[in-house]
């Protein structure tokens, strides 16, 4: 029989496909009641700020993972866009099933076999159709950067012409390991991102969240799927059958496992083939199967989103910008009021103040940084926002209430006590400036914040991995700060911290040698 015949089809796609028109079915009202179990990254220490705002804003109770960085909830799939629209989460998938206590076996031939097995049990229809009705809706949004459907000729000819505007950059760094390797299968490092650490670096991102832990996922590695590449040179048939192209990412964390990411990645992958007939493709693939294992805890599902929803504001990266999301949970942190006027005096690239005043408009938003290429970098971001505005809206946008100044950290150009709240992403002293620098910078910043904020309500929230030195500064400035509250979170692999301080109602005093 030829290869597509074995295409399976789930409702809805059947009578499309038997026109052979390449077009993807119109979802159907009936999918959109469905209720569909979302999967979302967070990032790491901020779970439960994400399962607040899911609560806030779809009415949806969370679960959170034992795997850190994930958190689960259920909503009808006619409210994908709304899930879309959340800031706290990273990436989203729809989960096909979950097993709480999955049981291995002991030999890696037996577990695999397992994984390869369980393919043909899992209730794939109702998440595919929640992917399909997905898909449906990010073209109503805008133009696909990887068109889903699409013929086959077409699909050779942009092969022929290179990559395609906007593909994934995973595929500028991966080449096959073999001619044979139709049925390839990839683990990315981190699911967080779904991006490589070779991506990551040419932005000069802090993107990549890793739990120390997880060590088994950091690499990328690629492999074939060896006798299980067969099914994978499948075509579409005379009558314009579309076969699907998937890869399958697996994320592994855990010590007792008796195989490798890499190996549950390809042979879990060659049962999905094998199952559906579709055509692995790790670069131009249509979907996404994700193979989640935490110890015991297996969760199969499928990719809702194509890169980081982070990635929603910055456009022009500096060398430690950072995300979004982190971003919007370190504003929420300090609870922003109506009229609050919120400082970010390190702003970099100003990922933080543009986050605060796309989602917190009501509050007056004053970003500043001594370097001129970071403020440079920081209007341009602006910028880009605003003409972004501009093109959603048919009439002039209204801006955003958000200013972009450069300055001296340590000798702000504001008024004693006229600032709410100071959220800022304070220097590593890896990247940019030294450890040894920050035992002068880090008391110095917290003076100066202490005097522009206002005493008894004005609150801080600032990120650090030096947390021996600004331990040592807060122990100093314990008459003007009090730390309230400590996150721990991991920042491009780097064990860092959130510290939430409360103004005390004590004057600031003058600046001073503190050491």
């Amino acid at each position: 029989r030829s290869p597509s015949a074995g295409l399976r089809q789930w409702p809805g796609m059947a009578e499309t496909e038997a026109a052979g028109d390449g077009q993807e079915p119109a979802p159907c009202e009936e999918d959109s009641a469905l209720a569909a179990v979302i999967g979302a990254t967070v990032p790491t220490g901020f779970e439960l700020t994400a399962a607040e705002e899911v609560q806030e804003k779809l009415g949806s109770a969370s679960r959170i993972s034992r795997d850190r960085g994930k958190i689960y909830f259920e909503v009808p799939a006619g409210s994908l866009p709304q899930v879309h629209r959340l800031r706290s989460v990273d990436n989203l998938f729809v989960v096909v099933q979950e097993f709480k206590d999955y049981q291995f076996k002991a030999s890696k031939e037996d577990a695999l076999k397992d994984l390869e097995d369980l393919v043909k049990k899992l209730p794939w229809t109702s998440p595919l159709k929640v992917w399909e009705l997905n898909n449906s809706l990010k073209k109503k949004k805008s133009k696909r950067k990887k068109p889903n459907m699409q013929s086959a000729a077409s699909r050779e000819k942009l092969q022929d012409e290179g990559e395609e505007e906007g593909s994934d950059p995973k595929g500028t760094s991966r080449e096959e390991d073999s001619s044979q390797n139709s049925a390839s299968v990839e683990l990315t490092s981190d699911q967080d991102t779904g991006e490589t650490k070779a991506a990551e670096a040419q932005n000069g991102e802090e993107e990549e969240e890793e739990d120390p832990e997880q060590s088994d996922t950091k690499d990328e590695l690629q492999e074939g799927s060896g006798s299980k590449a067969k099914a994978g040179e499948a075509q579409p048939s005379e009558a314009g059958t579309k076969v699907l192209k998937f890869r399958v990412t697996c994320n592994r964390a855990g010590d007792k496992h008796s195989f490798t990411s890499n190996e549950a990645a390809r042979d879990f992958g060659g049962a999905v083939q094998e199952h559906f007939q579709w055509k692995a493709d790790m670069t131009d693939f249509d979907v996404e199967v994700l193979l989640n294992i935490h110890n015991n805890e297996v969760v199969v599902g499928i990719a809702l989103t194509e890169e980081s929803l982070h990635r929603r504001n910055i456009t022009h990266f500096g060398p430690t910008t950072l995300r979004s999301t982190l971003a919007y949970g370190m504003l929420r942190l300090c609870d922003p009021q109506p009229t609050d006027i919120i400082v970010d005096p390190m702003c970099g690239t100003g990922a933080i103040p543009i986050e605060g005043a796309t989602e917190w408009p009501i509050c007056y938003h004053i970003a500043g940084d001594n370097n001129p290429q970071a403020v440079k970098r920081a209007a341009n971001n602006i910028c880009s926002l605003l003409k972004k505005q501009e093109s959603k809206e048919s009439s002039t946008a209204p801006g955003i209430p958000l200013d972009i100044i450069q300055w001296d950290i340590c000798n702000l150009p504001l008024r004693t006590g006229c600032v709410d709240i100071i959220v800022s992403d304070m220097p590593f002293g890896k990247r940019i400036g030294s450890k040894k620098k920050n035992w002068d910078l880090y008391p110095a910043c917290l003076m100066e914040m202490g005097r522009i904020c206002v005493p008894g309500t004005g609150r801080a929230v600032l990120l650090t991995q030096d947390k021996k030195c600004f331990a040592k500064a807060l122990s100093r400035m314990g008459h003007i700060w009090r730390k309230g509250q400590t996150v721990w979170v991991n920042v491009g692999g780097l064990h860092a911290a959130v510290y939430l301080l409360r103004r005390t109602w004590e004057r600031a005093e003058e600046r001073r040698s503190f050491w």
